[in-house]
């Protein structure tokens, strides 16, 4: 079986897999030691790791030479989170996919949030999701829709919108979807329902995996919650060699990291 297939079969048990996400060789070592059946990449830690915002479209060097390192070094199959392609270029797109699948990666998220904090329109998610299949089938692409993310549009009409995007998506050939920020049993069970492909969601800490499996998840995401809580035990650490109060417990905020990573520099 080769990794691309392992890595679709996991999305076929009877209960979800926990996908973790790492920053770097390390954490991703460490996850793999820990007995995960694959390793995804976060953007949010891999752009931090190089000093960019997460989603700006700045982090393509990062993210392509952590995947294909880790492709390399793991022997459990490793997805890349890809944020939007890095281009609006459907061919664009598909040939950086071609290039982590090469290099041995087995699947990739791509996401329909465009930078701004809009959603790309779904026609040109649904081409680029194409042009991917159509160069590299063996892929798992894991197509995502920031409905729930972004909380857009308003409530009321968010569960119809995302239906209709995974739906497309779908069609288009991905083989999974995933939508952040959806959460609630009805909602899930919905999405889930409809999707025809896995439902990936993200971890949400007390939600049980007994729940998810029920309303139909195949996949749990942990994002970047644990970059952030491995921040979060740096300051602790280092709040103790210095015998200081104490620094906050728990993980650090998104957007206190995006806030940190998007201030302009200070003077020398």
């Amino acid at each position: 079986m080769t990794k691309h297939q392992e890595f679709a079969a996991l999305h076929h048990g009877q209960r979800p897999f926990i996908l973790p996400n790492a920053w770097d060789v390390a954490s991703a070592l460490l996850l793999q030691e820990a007995g995960f059946a694959a390793v995804g990449t976060t953007s949010l830690g891999v752009n931090a790791a190089a000093g960019l915002p997460d989603a700006a479209g700045t982090g393509r060097d990062a993210a392509v030479d952590l995947g294909c390192t880790l492709a390399r070094r793991l022997r459990v199959p490793v997805t890349v989170d890809f944020e939007d392609g890095y281009s609006d270029d459907p061919a664009a797109v598909a040939a950086l996919a071609a290039e982590l699948a090469d290099a041995g990666v087995a699947g990739i998220n791509l996401e329909d949030g465009a930078r701004g904090g809009a959603l790309r329109p779904v026609s040109q998610h649904v081409a680029v999701i194409a042009a991917v299949v159509a160069a590299v089938p063996g892929l798992f692409v894991n197509a995502r829709t920031d409905t729930y993310w972004l909380r857009t549009p308003a409530p009321a009409d968010r569960l119809g919108e995302t239906v209709g995007r995974v739906e497309a998506y779908r069609d288009a050939g991905a083989h999974g979807v995933f939508v952040p920020g959806l959460t609630g049993q009805a909602d899930t069970a919905a999405v889930a329902a409809r999707a025809g492909v896995p439902l990936n969601v993200l971890w949400q800490p007390g939600t049980p995996l007994a729940d998810l499996a029920a309303a139909g998840v195949a996949r749990v995401s942990t994002g970047s919650a644990l970059y952030r809580a491995a921040l979060g035990a740096a300051l602790r650490a280092a709040a103790e060699a210095r015998e200081a109060p104490a620094a906050p417990a728990g993980p650090v905020g998104y957007d206190e990291v995006q806030r940190l990573l998007s201030s302009p520099p200070e003077p020398a």
